[in-house]
């Protein structure tokens, strides 16, 4: 198991600040992602089904910015 340790420093007590600030780490970090699939369970060939899928969202997302970006 990995222990993910993040610091965040209150200023002026603005904790609702230090609050956003944590989120958007945690956020960044795909704590959320990472909780949420854990909330069940996951059979092996489902989970290479998903990541397979993901994987192809990316790619296709990453061909559409190329493409965009080439002016087409």
């Amino acid at each position: 198991m990995e222990v993910i340790q993040v610091e965040i420093i209150v200023r002026d007590n603005n904790v609702e600040q230090a609050m956003r600030a944590l989120k958007k780490k945690l956020q960044r970090e795909g704590v959320f992602r990472e909780m949420k699939l854990r909330r069940h369970y996951e059979k092996p060939s489902q989970r290479k089904a998903r990541e397979k899928s993901e994987a192809v969202r990316r790619l296709r997302k990453l061909q559409r910015k190329k493409l965009q970006s080439e002016g087409f």
